[in-house]
Formats: structure tokens, sequence, C-alpha cells
């Protein structure tokens, strides 16, 4: 089971939880039966408000279980309510970090696909526009550092399609390093997936303030460490 305690709450107040989801943990309970974030957040609001029954903690947005980075949860049902509104409404704005294994050919650039996810193999493919279940997925990156055969992407989503960052990137031949599912050829041992949720932005549910949470990606780790990730960030604010 999942200390709680080891997970790094960012803020917190009475409609918001922000936290950082550690790498290779599902977001919520899945066929693996692993434990998950959301039941653990919910055990760290139990304890902490002493509640009588299970809390409630509302998932609004999801990372894959091989993503780490921030997340926010809401702690009613009317934040939950107004974040969902905020995420329709393209008001909640999320920003990744990847590394890839390829240099794109154009330094930056607007990718379009059609995206179709088969339930059966939890995969995602690129497919043509016209295809029966398939859904458009709008991104955009910007190279920000390259070194050898490895680039540093700033990415940002317009969707929140399944798998959607790891798919479009492999569309264009540069997958991200690490991915055991959709890297070309075998993935390299030991290391964790290069894809990392660095930035949110959004409007308080209650408040209406622009709230903004960033976190960088575990610097002593392959490949991040290859690069100078927190000044290249600090430029591009």
């Amino acid at each position: 089971m999942i200390d709680y305690n080891d997970i790094n709450i960012v803020y917190e107040d009475n409609h918001l939880l922000v936290v950082v989801k550690p790498q290779n943990m599902p977001v919520a309970e899945d066929q693996s039966g692993d434990d998950d974030l959301l039941n653990a957040l919910k055990r760290y609001l139990k304890d902490k408000y002493e509640k009588p029954g299970e809390a409630y903690l509302g998932l609004v947005h999801r990372l894959d279980r091989p993503t780490g980075g921030v997340m926010v949860f809401a702690k009613t049902s009317k934040a939950a309510a107004r974040l969902q509104e905020s995420i329709k409404s393209g008001d909640f704005e999320k920003r990744y970090l990847a590394v890839t294994t390829g240099i794109p050919k154009e330094k930056k650039a607007f990718l379009k696909n059609a995206l179709y996810k088969d339930e059966a193999k939890n995969t995602v493919y690129c497919v043509p526009i016209a295809t029966e279940g398939a859904k458009l997925a709008l991104m955009e990156y910007d190279t920000m550092e390259t070194r050898e055969n490895l680039a540093l992407l700033d990415i940002h989503i317009y969707t929140g399609r399944s798998h959607q960052i790891r798919v479009q990137l492999k569309t264009i031949g540069c997958p991200i390093f690490g991915d055991a599912k959709y890297g070309l050829g075998k993935s390299p041992e030991g290391y964790n997936m290069a894809l990392w949720a660095t930035e949110i932005r959004f409007s308080h549910p209650v408040t209406k303030e622009k709230l903004v949470f960033r976190v960088y990606p575990p610097k002593e780790e392959v490949p991040w460490k290859f690069f100078d990730i927190q000044t290249k960030l600090s430029i591009k604010m």
C-alpha cells in the first residue's frame, strides 16, 4: 500500500489538492490491482481531517501510469464540476516536458492527428480522420535543446486524448525516451519514461484567482540530467 506521506503535496485549500504524481503509479484503480494515487490521497484526507467515512476527492484529469508530474484534485463536488468546465472551455492549460529519442525535423510544430484507442490492448493508433471511433488530437511542441540523438521538448496539449503525446511524437519518428509501449525497438532498461507534466494553469473554482503550479522532472535521472531544464524554462517564462 502506498504511504501517502511519500507523496509531495504542492498546495491544499478547502477546495483543491495539488500534488506531484510519482511515475509508474496509476492515477486511479485499474486492472492491475495496484494501489493508486486517488485512493492514497483519500486515505490522507480521511486521516488528516478524521473523517468517519470515505473522503471525497474528485478526479478531474489524468496522467498515464509511466508519466509523473503535477496534478490537481477537487475536494468538493462543486470544485470538481467547475474544474471540468474549465477543461472544456480551454481555461485549464497543461504543459509537459519530454525527451525524445531522435530529433524532430521541425524545431517547432503544431501536430494534428486522428487517434483511435484499442481498449482491449490499451494501445492508441494514429489513423485516418474518417475512421470510426477516432478522436482528434492537437498538440504543439518546441525543441528547447538537443544532445546527440536526444531532444528536450516543451509541449502544450489542446486535447486530452489517451496516450496522446506519446503517439503523436512516435508518428513524427521521435518516440519518448524510455517508452516501452510506443518506443522504436527495445526500450532502455532501468529508466523511467521521459515525459513529465511540468505545469498547470487554471482559475480557482471558487475565488477565480489564476493559479499556476510548476514542478520539475527529477534532475539527477537519465535523460533529464543531460539538460539544464530550470534555466531553459526560466528563459521561456
